[in-house]
């Protein structure tokens, strides 16, 4: 059961929708189940002897009673509304059950508190089966307001109460950190545009991506217009600098013909202009990542940051694990870019499912997910999937999501836990999908027989305690591949299974030989590193023999170029 609270200030207008047939002629049989005083409240849904502007007018009088007895001065938004719906699937509420939940939620929400004679006027309509609106004038008996502290959230508890006694499918708890739904007007909007997504989530999205990507609040912008989507920012009065900005998708517009605008908050609570620049902190030209001399490097980078994202999520300071589930989130967003395989949907879905888990009431310290969200921006910019490396990437994020999930359940966030699960789901079919062929391939390729006997041994002096799981794990021979090439990057096989196999996956792992595959694949190349490391050195050394290098380069003919290489 789902609640809605916003305000307004036109009582006959909503009065108006609500008996009328709805914008698409959906409202069927509309009426009134409950109200302030239902002797009192006329029922435009009831009364076919008066005419249906004569008791909508009278209505409007009866509910806003109050705001007259004030002398004609209607305080500001005192139109209180409140949509319930019940979850599809759910069993038919009768009227009178109906009525239960108008009183319920009118008195959790101190609109009108049982037993208070001078509370808040309301109604309740119901005009079809799976929901009700109530309709409330925020001005007591007494002249005073109601305190509408939260009242979305305590609306949201009484209907988990609600839906446990009533029988209901059971929902889970919020902590007003989760974006704004669609109004039925939008998504009716997407229908008759023949579109599957609202221009509203449409422009969520494409600000993750974008958010995730570039490296200042100006790249921001910069991006999304490139994208044909509209950019309208606020400026200070004072200073002049950008205090909020607004997003309008392509081709969206009202009835006049104008770009309908929605504020970065109102896309999600991390998209206020504080927030983003809290995740995009400005950043020169020189600061952004190149690319590096080995195109594996953001791959190795990215996966690296995640291992380390593991050991926050086990830590006690929770500012840091919701700081890396955020930079998380981006680093999701960018690997589904940087994919070209299959499963590159199943990466996609995952990022956006994953946007509920990256938030939540505990603020976020971004500053300690720099590494990782570093990583992840030199990913958007890879030419390449590296195959073996792209696979222990995305195994290394599958076990991230389950910590995720993990560290949400521990502190009762539900809607984030359930994000996270099914960001998980995603991302272990997205494995499941990649990684069998490249372990395949790696088993074709396995050393001979005495390279193998002697990796054993390594195993079994490095591991005793898990050696007879891994040498029985239907990866072994795989494994032995990696073992290999891991040797001949100059790496000692015994020493790296010794330092690898401290992990906790390993002793929960149902493969540990996976797991310490992929471990392995995530390691540098130690001999290339030092080449590079050599290699600098002597071009330093070059540099610093040329005293004035020319400030441009010169340009050659085609025939001298060919010379050249």
């Amino acid at each position: 059961m789902v609640p809605d609270v916003s305000t307004g200030s036109d009582t006959r207008g909503l009065i108006a929708y609500l008996f009328g047939p709805g914008r698409r002629d959906e409202h069927t049989d509309a009426h009134i189940v409950a109200a302030w005083d239902m002797a009192g409240a006329p029922d435009p849904g009831r009364d076919p002897a008066a005419t249906y502007s004569q008791l909508a007018k009278r209505l409007d009088h009866h509910v806003d009673l109050r705001t007259r007895e004030l002398g004609g001065r209607k305080p500001p938004r005192h139109v209180w509304h409140c949509p319930v719906r019940t979850a599809p699937g759910d069993r038919y509420l009768t009227d009178a059950e109906w009525a239960e939940v108008a009183r319920r939620i009118v008195h959790a929400t101190g609109i009108a508190p049982e037993g208070d004679e001078k509370a808040c006027r309301w109604i309740a309509v119901r005009h079809a089966d799976d929901h009700i609106h109530i309709m409330a004038t925020t001005v007591r008996a007494d002249g005073r307001r109601p305190g509408p502290h939260r009242d979305g959230q305590r609306a949201q508890a009484e209907c988990r109460k609600i839906e446990a006694e009533f029988g209901l499918r059971r929902l889970k708890s919020g902590d007003l950190t989760a974006p704004r739904t669609p109004t039925g007007a939008e998504r009716a909007k997407a229908e008759r545009q023949g579109q599957t997504v609202t221009a509203r989530q449409w422009l969520r999205e494409q600000a993750y991506a974008v958010a995730a990507a570039v490296h200042n609040e100006a790249d921001y912008f910069t991006v999304l217009q490139s994208l044909g989507i509209k950019v309208k920012t606020r400026l200070g009065p004072e200073t002049g600098d950008v205090i909020g900005y607004s997003l309008a998708a392509p081709g969206d517009t009202n009835a006049a013909g104008e770009p309908v605008w929605y504020g970065g908050s109102k896309l999600a609570p991390d998209f206020s202009i504080n927030r983003l620049r809290e995740r995009l902190p400005d950043q020169r030209v020189a600061d952004r990542p190149r690319y590096a001399a080995d195109p594996t490097d953001p791959w190795r980078h990215t996966t690296t940051a995640i291992h380390t994202a593991r050991t926050v999520l086990d830590s006690d300071d929770d500012a840091a694990a919701q700081g890396h589930l955020a930079a998380f989130g981006d680093a999701l967003y960018n690997i589904a870019s940087a994919t070209t395989g299959p499963h590159r949907a199943e990466l996609q879905a995952a990022a956006m499912a994953f946007n509920r888990a990256r938030r939540s009431a505990t603020r976020a310290d971004h500053q300690a997910a720099t590494a990782l969200r570093k990583a992840a921006k030199e990913l958007a910019y890879a030419s390449n999937e590296p195959g073996g490396l792209a696979i222990a990437l995305l195994f290394a994020t599958v076990h991230l999501a389950r910590a995720a999930t993990k560290w949400h359940e521990q502190r009762g966030h539900e809607q984030q836990a359930a994000a996270a699960e099914e960001a998980f789901r995603h991302l272990q079919a997205g494995y499941q999908r990649a990684a069998p062929p490249v372990l395949a391939g790696l088993a074709r390729r396995a050393p001979r027989a005495a390279t193998a006997r002697r990796f054993e041994q390594d195993v079994r002096a490095a591991l005793p305690d898990h050696a007879d799981r891994i040498l029985a794990d239907p990866t072994w021979t795989a494994l032995t591949t990696t073992l290999a090439h891991a040797e001949t990057a100059g790496h000692n096989p015994r020493r790296l299974l010794a330092e690898l196999g401290t992990q906790r996956e390993l002793d929960s792992a149902e493969h540990p030989a996976e797991v310490l595959n992929w471990r392995i694949t995530a390691q540098p190349n130690r001999r290339a590193q030092a080449a590079r490391r050599r290699s600098a050195v002597n071009g330093a050394s070059s540099l610093s023999a040329t005293p004035h290098p020319p400030a441009t380069p010169v340009a050659l003919r085609p025939e001298e170029r060919g010379r050249r290489r």
